[in-house]
Protein backbone atom coordinates (compact mmCIF):
# COMPACT_ATOMS: atom_id res chain seq x y z
CA UNK A 1 0.00 0.00 0.00
CA UNK A 2 3.09 2.22 0.47
CA UNK A 3 3.17 3.21 -3.29
CA UNK A 4 -0.21 4.81 -3.11
CA UNK A 5 1.64 7.41 -1.40
CA UNK A 6 3.82 8.56 -4.59
CA UNK A 7 1.33 11.22 -6.05
CA UNK A 8 0.56 12.59 -2.47
CA UNK A 9 4.17 12.60 -2.18
CA UNK A 10 5.38 14.89 -4.75
CA UNK A 11 2.18 17.10 -4.24
CA UNK A 12 3.21 17.95 -0.67
CA UNK A 13 7.11 18.19 -1.68
CA UNK A 14 6.45 20.56 -4.54
CA UNK A 15 3.49 22.16 -2.85
CA UNK A 16 5.58 23.13 0.76
CA UNK A 17 2.99 21.08 3.28
CA UNK A 18 4.29 19.12 5.82
CA UNK A 19 3.61 15.68 5.62
CA UNK A 20 4.58 12.46 7.74
CA UNK A 21 3.87 9.55 5.63
CA UNK A 22 4.26 6.21 8.27
CA UNK A 23 4.02 2.43 6.67
CA UNK A 24 5.13 -0.85 7.31
CA UNK A 25 7.10 -3.33 5.85
CA UNK A 26 8.09 -6.70 5.57
CA UNK A 27 10.74 -8.40 8.25
CA UNK A 28 14.26 -7.47 7.39
CA UNK A 29 16.35 -9.70 9.27
CA UNK A 30 14.54 -12.57 8.54
CA UNK A 31 11.31 -13.29 6.42
CA UNK A 32 9.64 -16.80 5.95
CA UNK A 33 8.24 -15.55 2.55
CA UNK A 34 11.63 -14.92 0.67
CA UNK A 35 11.07 -11.66 -1.21
CA UNK A 36 7.14 -11.39 -1.42
CA UNK A 37 5.67 -8.13 -1.42
CA UNK A 38 9.09 -6.09 -0.73
CA UNK A 39 9.55 -2.93 -2.42
CA UNK A 40 12.29 -0.21 -1.95
CA UNK A 41 10.03 1.94 -0.59
CA UNK A 42 12.59 4.34 1.09
CA UNK A 43 14.82 4.71 -2.36
CA UNK A 44 11.03 4.98 -4.23
CA UNK A 45 10.30 8.20 -1.85
CA UNK A 46 13.60 9.87 -1.96
CA UNK A 47 13.28 12.03 -4.92
CA UNK A 48 9.73 13.15 -3.48
CA UNK A 49 10.34 13.84 -0.01
CA UNK A 50 12.58 15.87 1.66
CA UNK A 51 13.72 12.62 4.21
CA UNK A 52 13.17 9.01 3.74
CA UNK A 53 14.22 6.59 6.35
CA UNK A 54 13.75 2.58 7.65
CA UNK A 55 13.60 2.46 10.86
CA UNK A 56 16.30 -0.53 12.06
CA UNK A 57 16.55 -0.25 15.45
CA UNK A 58 13.38 0.00 18.18
CA UNK A 59 15.67 2.65 20.08
CA UNK A 60 15.34 4.67 17.25
CA UNK A 61 11.65 5.02 17.01
CA UNK A 62 11.45 8.42 19.47
CA UNK A 63 14.32 10.74 17.47
CA UNK A 64 13.41 9.25 14.07
CA UNK A 65 9.81 10.25 14.77
CA UNK A 66 10.97 13.46 16.05
CA UNK A 67 13.29 14.31 13.66
CA UNK A 68 10.41 13.36 10.97
CA UNK A 69 7.97 16.04 12.35
CA UNK A 70 10.65 18.61 12.62
CA UNK A 71 11.91 18.23 9.10
CA UNK A 72 8.74 17.88 7.57
CA UNK A 73 7.55 21.37 9.17
CA UNK A 74 10.71 23.65 8.75
CA UNK A 75 10.85 25.62 6.20
CA UNK A 76 10.81 24.64 2.97
CA UNK A 77 7.82 22.04 4.45
CA UNK A 78 7.72 18.87 2.49
CA UNK A 79 6.91 15.44 2.46
CA UNK A 80 8.83 12.42 4.67
CA UNK A 81 8.54 9.09 4.97
CA UNK A 82 9.33 6.61 7.82
CA UNK A 83 8.88 2.74 7.59
CA UNK A 84 8.77 0.09 10.23
CA UNK A 85 9.53 -3.11 9.15
CA UNK A 86 7.24 -5.94 11.62
CA UNK A 87 10.21 -7.54 13.35
CA UNK A 88 11.42 -3.91 14.64
CA UNK A 89 7.96 -3.12 15.48
CA UNK A 90 8.05 -5.92 17.88
CA UNK A 91 10.97 -5.04 19.59
CA UNK A 92 10.89 -3.89 22.93
CA UNK A 93 12.54 -0.45 24.14
CA UNK A 94 13.69 1.74 27.22
CA UNK A 95 13.63 4.65 25.17
CA UNK A 96 11.17 7.70 26.01
CA UNK A 97 9.42 10.23 23.53
CA UNK A 98 11.59 13.19 23.00
CA UNK A 99 10.09 16.97 24.15
CA UNK A 100 8.82 18.92 21.15
CA UNK A 101 11.03 22.11 21.49
CA UNK A 102 10.25 24.29 18.73
CA UNK A 103 12.73 27.39 17.39
CA UNK A 104 12.34 31.01 15.91
CA UNK A 105 13.35 31.47 12.74
CA UNK A 106 16.20 33.41 11.85
CA UNK A 107 16.35 37.58 11.29
CA UNK A 108 16.93 39.10 8.01
CA UNK A 109 20.20 40.58 7.97
CA UNK A 110 20.14 44.03 8.31
CA UNK A 111 22.50 44.91 5.11
CA UNK A 112 20.06 43.13 2.73
CA UNK A 113 17.27 45.11 4.76
CA UNK A 114 18.57 48.52 4.06
CA UNK A 115 20.11 47.23 0.51
CA UNK A 116 15.94 46.04 -0.29
CA UNK A 117 14.75 49.61 1.46
CA UNK A 118 17.10 51.36 -1.23
CA UNK A 119 15.92 49.56 -4.09
CA UNK A 120 12.82 50.32 -3.02
CA UNK A 121 13.49 54.30 -3.12
CA UNK A 122 15.00 54.56 -6.10
CA UNK A 123 12.15 52.44 -8.18
CA UNK A 124 9.90 54.40 -9.95
CA UNK A 125 7.30 51.95 -10.66
CA UNK A 126 7.34 49.06 -8.04
CA UNK A 127 5.11 46.41 -7.88
CA UNK A 128 4.68 43.98 -5.04
CA UNK A 129 4.35 39.81 -5.72
CA UNK A 130 2.95 37.82 -2.78
CA UNK A 131 3.57 33.86 -3.40
CA UNK A 132 2.90 30.82 -1.05
CA UNK A 133 5.78 30.67 1.38
CA UNK A 134 4.25 34.59 2.38
CA UNK A 135 1.25 32.15 3.73
CA UNK A 136 2.31 32.30 7.32
CA UNK A 137 1.31 33.66 10.56
CA UNK A 138 1.73 37.63 11.08
CA UNK A 139 3.39 37.81 7.51
CA UNK A 140 -0.30 39.04 6.01
CA UNK A 141 -0.58 41.96 8.66
CA UNK A 142 3.07 43.11 8.23
CA UNK A 143 2.45 42.67 3.55
CA UNK A 144 -1.04 44.95 4.73
CA UNK A 145 0.99 47.70 6.62
CA UNK A 146 3.59 47.79 3.79
CA UNK A 147 1.09 47.95 1.09
CA UNK A 148 -0.66 50.80 3.78
CA UNK A 149 2.19 52.45 4.58
CA UNK A 150 3.92 52.74 0.95
CA UNK A 151 0.96 52.93 -1.44
CA UNK A 152 2.55 50.46 -3.93
CA UNK A 153 -0.27 47.87 -5.40
CA UNK A 154 0.22 44.45 -5.14
CA UNK A 155 -0.75 40.75 -7.14
CA UNK A 156 -0.22 37.15 -6.04
CA UNK A 157 0.18 34.26 -7.55
CA UNK A 158 -2.58 31.17 -7.04
CA UNK A 159 -0.56 29.59 -4.12
CA UNK A 160 0.12 33.30 -2.63
CA UNK A 161 -4.36 33.69 -2.66
CA UNK A 162 -5.83 35.27 0.29
CA UNK A 163 -2.43 36.03 2.53
CA UNK A 164 -3.68 39.76 1.80
CA UNK A 165 -7.84 40.51 1.64
CA UNK A 166 -7.95 41.05 -2.31
CA UNK A 167 -10.74 43.70 -1.57
CA UNK A 168 -8.22 45.67 -0.67
CA UNK A 169 -7.96 49.02 -3.28
CA UNK A 170 -4.19 48.42 -4.43
CA UNK A 171 -4.96 44.59 -5.54
CA UNK A 172 -4.50 44.50 -8.98
CA UNK A 173 -5.37 40.47 -9.60
CA UNK A 174 -3.37 36.96 -9.27
CA UNK A 175 -1.28 35.90 -11.95
CA UNK A 176 -3.18 32.56 -13.23
CA UNK A 177 -1.56 32.20 -16.17
CA UNK A 178 2.47 33.09 -17.07
CA UNK A 179 1.94 35.81 -19.74
CA UNK A 180 -0.58 38.18 -21.47
CA UNK A 181 -2.87 38.39 -18.69
CA UNK A 182 -4.38 41.75 -18.04
CA UNK A 183 -2.36 41.87 -14.77
CA UNK A 184 0.95 41.22 -17.48
CA UNK A 185 0.31 44.92 -18.75
CA UNK A 186 1.32 46.14 -14.56
CA UNK A 187 4.00 43.72 -14.20
CA UNK A 188 5.42 44.78 -17.59
CA UNK A 189 5.40 48.25 -17.18
CA UNK A 190 6.92 47.89 -13.59
CA UNK A 191 11.19 48.74 -12.49
CA UNK A 192 10.87 46.22 -9.45
CA UNK A 193 9.32 43.07 -8.54
CA UNK A 194 9.15 42.67 -4.83
CA UNK A 195 8.89 38.89 -4.61
CA UNK A 196 8.01 37.72 -0.89
CA UNK A 197 7.82 33.98 -0.78
CA UNK A 198 6.77 32.79 -4.46
CA UNK A 199 9.59 30.10 -5.60
CA UNK A 200 10.44 28.39 -8.54
CA UNK A 201 8.47 25.50 -7.98
CA UNK A 202 5.08 27.19 -8.62
CA UNK A 203 4.30 27.91 -12.62
CA UNK A 204 5.88 31.57 -13.24
CA UNK A 205 3.28 34.18 -12.80
CA UNK A 206 6.13 36.03 -15.12
CA UNK A 207 9.33 35.51 -16.79
CA UNK A 208 12.51 37.73 -16.37
CA UNK A 209 14.33 38.51 -19.19
CA UNK A 210 17.96 40.00 -19.03
CA UNK A 211 18.07 43.90 -18.38
CA UNK A 212 14.56 43.69 -17.72
CA UNK A 213 12.77 44.59 -14.24
CA UNK A 214 15.19 44.03 -11.15
CA UNK A 215 13.54 41.80 -8.56
CA UNK A 216 14.22 41.80 -4.93
CA UNK A 217 13.43 37.92 -3.47
CA UNK A 218 12.32 37.93 0.31
CA UNK A 219 11.58 34.13 1.54
CA UNK A 220 13.39 31.59 4.13
CA UNK A 221 15.66 30.97 1.67
CA UNK A 222 17.50 32.19 -1.01
CA UNK A 223 15.77 32.51 -4.82
CA UNK A 224 16.85 29.07 -6.97
CA UNK A 225 18.65 30.57 -10.18
CA UNK A 226 17.05 29.82 -12.81
CA UNK A 227 16.29 31.05 -16.98
CA UNK A 228 12.89 32.95 -16.00
CA UNK A 229 13.89 34.00 -12.44
CA UNK A 230 17.45 35.26 -11.40
CA UNK A 231 16.70 37.86 -8.60
CA UNK A 232 19.25 41.22 -7.75
CA UNK A 233 18.81 40.88 -4.59
CA UNK A 234 18.28 38.46 -1.75
CA UNK A 235 16.87 38.96 1.84
CA UNK A 236 16.85 35.74 3.63
CA UNK A 237 14.99 35.23 6.97
CA UNK A 238 11.30 35.15 8.24
CA UNK A 239 9.09 36.60 5.79
CA UNK A 240 7.64 38.86 8.52
CA UNK A 241 10.42 40.11 10.22
CA UNK A 242 11.62 41.44 7.11
CA UNK A 243 8.81 42.84 5.43
CA UNK A 244 8.25 44.65 9.05
CA UNK A 245 11.48 46.02 8.98
CA UNK A 246 11.81 47.10 5.61
CA UNK A 247 8.39 48.37 6.18
CA UNK A 248 9.64 50.92 9.14
CA UNK A 249 12.56 52.15 6.51
CA UNK A 250 9.82 53.45 3.93
CA UNK A 251 7.45 55.95 4.01
CA UNK A 252 4.92 56.95 0.93
CA UNK A 253 6.72 58.57 -1.73
CA UNK A 254 4.64 61.59 -3.36
CA UNK A 255 6.42 61.78 -6.35
CA UNK A 256 5.28 58.05 -7.38
CA UNK A 257 2.44 58.03 -10.30
CA UNK A 258 0.69 54.57 -9.84
CA UNK A 259 -2.68 55.73 -11.85
CA UNK A 260 -1.49 52.91 -14.58
CA UNK A 261 -1.85 50.25 -11.92
CA UNK A 262 -5.24 51.77 -11.40
CA UNK A 263 -6.28 51.70 -14.11
CA UNK A 264 -4.99 47.89 -14.65
CA UNK A 265 -7.41 46.92 -11.37
CA UNK A 266 -10.03 48.97 -12.77
CA UNK A 267 -9.34 46.92 -16.24
CA UNK A 268 -9.09 43.36 -14.77
CA UNK A 269 -12.50 44.04 -12.40
CA UNK A 270 -14.48 45.01 -15.55
CA UNK A 271 -13.18 42.31 -17.85
CA UNK A 272 -13.78 39.22 -15.26
CA UNK A 273 -17.17 40.13 -13.87
CA UNK A 274 -18.53 40.55 -17.32
CA UNK A 275 -20.27 36.94 -17.05
CA UNK A 276 -21.16 37.20 -13.46
CA UNK A 277 -24.92 37.42 -14.19
CA UNK A 278 -24.79 34.81 -17.44
CA UNK A 279 -28.19 32.38 -17.11
CA UNK A 280 -26.96 29.95 -19.74
CA UNK A 281 -27.33 26.66 -18.67
CA UNK A 282 -24.96 24.55 -18.88
CA UNK A 283 -23.47 26.86 -16.47
CA UNK A 284 -20.09 29.48 -17.54
CA UNK A 285 -17.39 28.76 -14.96
CA UNK A 286 -17.48 32.51 -14.33
CA UNK A 287 -20.89 32.26 -13.23
CA UNK A 288 -20.24 29.49 -11.13
CA UNK A 289 -17.50 31.33 -9.25
CA UNK A 290 -19.38 34.33 -8.54
CA UNK A 291 -22.24 32.38 -7.31
CA UNK A 292 -20.09 30.63 -4.74
CA UNK A 293 -18.30 33.48 -3.50
CA UNK A 294 -21.76 35.38 -2.80
CA UNK A 295 -22.97 32.49 -0.84
CA UNK A 296 -19.97 31.73 1.06
CA UNK A 297 -18.73 34.30 3.92
CA UNK A 298 -15.16 34.86 4.68
CA UNK A 299 -13.52 32.56 6.72
CA UNK A 300 -15.50 29.58 4.36
CA UNK A 301 -13.38 27.44 2.41
CA UNK A 302 -13.42 26.70 -1.29
CA UNK A 303 -10.94 23.46 -2.37
CA UNK A 304 -9.87 22.89 -6.13
CA UNK A 305 -8.69 20.00 -8.01
CA UNK A 306 -6.84 20.87 -10.79
CA UNK A 307 -8.32 21.81 -14.34
CA UNK A 308 -9.19 24.26 -16.61
CA UNK A 309 -11.57 25.85 -14.23
CA UNK A 310 -8.69 26.59 -12.05
CA UNK A 311 -7.44 29.27 -14.06
CA UNK A 312 -11.31 30.87 -13.56
CA UNK A 313 -11.65 30.69 -9.88
CA UNK A 314 -7.57 31.90 -9.44
CA UNK A 315 -8.63 34.76 -11.67
CA UNK A 316 -12.16 35.68 -11.07
CA UNK A 317 -12.67 34.15 -6.64
CA UNK A 318 -11.39 37.38 -4.82
CA UNK A 319 -9.99 35.81 -1.40
CA UNK A 320 -11.01 37.58 1.58
CA UNK A 321 -8.95 36.09 4.13
CA UNK A 322 -5.97 33.17 4.14
CA UNK A 323 -6.46 29.18 3.36
CA UNK A 324 -10.14 29.56 2.14
CA UNK A 325 -9.25 29.06 -1.66
CA UNK A 326 -7.06 25.62 -1.16
CA UNK A 327 -5.43 24.83 -4.16
CA UNK A 328 -2.15 23.41 -6.08
CA UNK A 329 -0.16 25.03 -8.84
CA UNK A 330 3.24 22.75 -8.03
CA UNK A 331 3.01 19.38 -9.43
CA UNK A 332 -1.04 20.17 -10.49
CA UNK A 333 -2.12 17.07 -9.80
CA UNK A 334 -5.31 15.34 -10.59
CA UNK A 335 -7.78 14.06 -7.89
CA UNK A 336 -6.56 16.04 -4.61
CA UNK A 337 -9.85 18.35 -4.59
CA UNK A 338 -12.21 16.22 -2.22
CA UNK A 339 -9.33 14.93 0.09
CA UNK A 340 -8.36 18.56 0.34
CA UNK A 341 -12.09 19.54 1.26
CA UNK A 342 -12.27 16.55 3.60
CA UNK A 343 -9.17 17.28 5.64
CA UNK A 344 -10.16 21.38 5.93
CA UNK A 345 -13.56 20.47 7.02
CA UNK A 346 -11.92 18.45 9.86
CA UNK A 347 -9.14 21.00 10.62
CA UNK A 348 -12.38 24.04 10.31
CA UNK A 349 -15.19 22.22 11.61
CA UNK A 350 -17.34 25.47 12.02
CA UNK A 351 -16.78 26.69 8.28
CA UNK A 352 -18.74 25.87 5.43
CA UNK A 353 -16.31 24.01 3.00
CA UNK A 354 -16.53 23.36 -0.78
CA UNK A 355 -14.82 21.10 -2.95
CA UNK A 356 -14.79 21.65 -6.70
CA UNK A 357 -13.96 19.13 -8.87
CA UNK A 358 -14.16 18.42 -12.40
CA UNK A 359 -15.76 14.66 -13.61
CA UNK A 360 -12.38 13.66 -14.58
CA UNK A 361 -10.50 14.77 -11.23
CA UNK A 362 -13.58 13.87 -8.92
CA UNK A 363 -13.17 9.95 -10.15
CA UNK A 364 -9.58 9.30 -9.31
CA UNK A 365 -10.18 9.50 -5.26
CA UNK A 366 -14.31 9.62 -5.86
CA UNK A 367 -13.92 6.52 -3.27
CA UNK A 368 -13.38 8.77 -0.17
CA UNK A 369 -16.89 9.63 -0.22
CA UNK A 370 -17.33 7.10 1.75
CA UNK A 371 -14.78 8.33 4.03
CA UNK A 372 -16.55 11.62 4.14
CA UNK A 373 -19.87 10.06 5.09
CA UNK A 374 -18.49 7.65 7.87
CA UNK A 375 -17.05 10.76 9.45
CA UNK A 376 -20.60 12.64 9.64
CA UNK A 377 -18.85 15.38 8.00
CA UNK A 378 -21.38 18.30 6.37
CA UNK A 379 -19.55 18.70 2.77
CA UNK A 380 -20.09 20.15 -0.56
CA UNK A 381 -19.11 18.47 -3.53
CA UNK A 382 -19.40 19.91 -6.66
CA UNK A 383 -18.90 18.20 -10.03
CA UNK A 384 -17.97 20.36 -13.14
CA UNK A 385 -19.36 18.09 -15.60
CA UNK A 386 -18.33 18.21 -19.27
CA UNK A 387 -17.65 14.12 -19.80
CA UNK A 388 -14.10 15.30 -20.89
CA UNK A 389 -10.56 16.17 -20.09
CA UNK A 390 -11.54 20.34 -20.51
CA UNK A 391 -7.70 21.47 -19.29
CA UNK A 392 -6.24 19.03 -22.21
CA UNK A 393 -9.02 19.91 -24.73
CA UNK A 394 -8.24 23.70 -23.91
CA UNK A 395 -4.44 23.30 -24.25
CA UNK A 396 -5.00 21.20 -27.72
CA UNK A 397 -7.05 23.89 -28.96
CA UNK A 398 -4.41 26.72 -28.03
CA UNK A 399 -1.90 24.96 -30.48
CA UNK A 400 -4.24 24.27 -33.02
CA UNK A 401 -4.89 20.72 -32.48
CA UNK A 402 -7.97 18.46 -33.07
CA UNK A 403 -9.01 17.32 -29.90
CA UNK A 404 -8.25 13.42 -29.57
CA UNK A 405 -8.76 10.82 -26.76
CA UNK A 406 -10.01 13.48 -24.44
CA UNK A 407 -14.15 12.17 -24.09
CA UNK A 408 -15.53 9.65 -21.71
CA UNK A 409 -18.58 8.61 -20.25
CA UNK A 410 -19.87 9.42 -16.71
CA UNK A 411 -22.01 6.90 -14.11
CA UNK A 412 -25.24 8.27 -13.20
CA UNK A 413 -23.49 11.38 -10.08
CA UNK A 414 -26.56 11.35 -8.38
CA UNK A 415 -27.39 7.48 -8.00
CA UNK A 416 -23.38 6.99 -7.37
CA UNK A 417 -23.82 9.74 -4.55
CA UNK A 418 -26.53 7.89 -2.88
CA UNK A 419 -24.64 4.40 -2.91
CA UNK A 420 -22.74 5.89 -0.61
CA UNK A 421 -25.32 7.04 1.70
CA UNK A 422 -24.71 11.06 0.49
CA UNK A 423 -26.94 13.21 -0.84
CA UNK A 424 -27.03 13.88 -5.19
CA UNK A 425 -28.34 16.51 -7.04
CA UNK A 426 -28.36 17.55 -10.76
CA UNK A 427 -29.82 20.77 -11.65
CA UNK A 428 -31.59 21.69 -14.93
CA UNK A 429 -30.87 25.54 -14.89
CA UNK A 430 -28.56 28.40 -13.32
CA UNK A 431 -31.71 29.34 -10.62
CA UNK A 432 -32.07 25.68 -9.76
CA UNK A 433 -28.45 25.01 -9.15
CA UNK A 434 -28.44 28.20 -6.78
CA UNK A 435 -31.44 27.04 -4.75
CA UNK A 436 -29.91 23.58 -4.52
CA UNK A 437 -26.22 25.17 -3.25
CA UNK A 438 -28.15 27.12 -0.64
CA UNK A 439 -29.93 23.93 0.51
CA UNK A 440 -26.43 21.63 0.51
CA UNK A 441 -24.61 25.05 2.49
CA UNK A 442 -27.09 24.90 5.26
CA UNK A 443 -27.83 21.28 5.64
CA UNK A 444 -26.18 18.19 7.24
CA UNK A 445 -24.67 15.74 5.24
CA UNK A 446 -21.94 14.98 2.68
CA UNK A 447 -23.69 16.90 -0.89
CA UNK A 448 -22.89 16.14 -4.14
CA UNK A 449 -24.20 18.64 -6.75
CA UNK A 450 -23.14 17.51 -10.51
CA UNK A 451 -22.88 20.71 -12.60
CA UNK A 452 -22.96 20.54 -16.37
CA UNK A 453 -20.30 23.12 -17.42
CA UNK A 454 -19.65 24.92 -20.62
CA UNK A 455 -16.29 25.58 -21.43
CA UNK A 456 -16.91 27.05 -24.87
CA UNK A 457 -15.33 30.70 -24.07
CA UNK A 458 -12.15 28.73 -22.97
CA UNK A 459 -10.40 29.60 -25.73
CA UNK A 460 -11.58 32.85 -27.11
CA UNK A 461 -11.13 34.09 -23.95
CA UNK A 462 -8.00 32.92 -22.36
CA UNK A 463 -6.00 32.39 -25.84
CA UNK A 464 -7.48 34.61 -27.96
CA UNK A 465 -9.08 38.11 -26.55
CA UNK A 466 -6.75 38.59 -23.38
CA UNK A 467 -3.81 38.32 -26.01
CA UNK A 468 -5.27 40.78 -27.90
CA UNK A 469 -6.49 43.30 -25.84
CA UNK A 470 -4.43 42.76 -22.55
CA UNK A 471 -2.17 45.36 -23.23
CA UNK A 472 -3.89 48.36 -24.80
CA UNK A 473 -4.82 49.64 -21.31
Amino acid sequence: GATNFVTSAAYAQLGAMPMVMLAGQKPIRKSKQGRFQIVDVVGLMKPITKYSQQIVDGNNVPSMVRDSFRIAMEERPGAVYLELPEDIAEEETDAEVFEVVGHRRPSPDPKSIAAAIEMIKEAKMPLLLIGAGANRKMTGKALTRFIDKTGIYFFNTQLGKGVVDERHEQFIGTAALSAHDYLHCAIDRADLIINVGHDVIEKPPFFMEQGGKKVIHINFFPGQIDDVYFPQLNVVGDIGASIWDITDGLEKNPDLDFSFFGRVRDEVDSRISKYFKDDRFPILPQRLVKMLRDNLDDEDIVTLDNGVYKIWFARNYKCHAPNTLLLDNALATMGAGLPSAMAAKQIKPKSKVVSVSGDGGFMMNSQEIETAVRLEQDLVVIILNDSAYGMIKWKQEGVGFDNFGLDFNNPDFVKYAESFGAIGHRPESVDELSTILDTALNSKGVHIIDVPIDYSLNHSILNVLIKESACLI
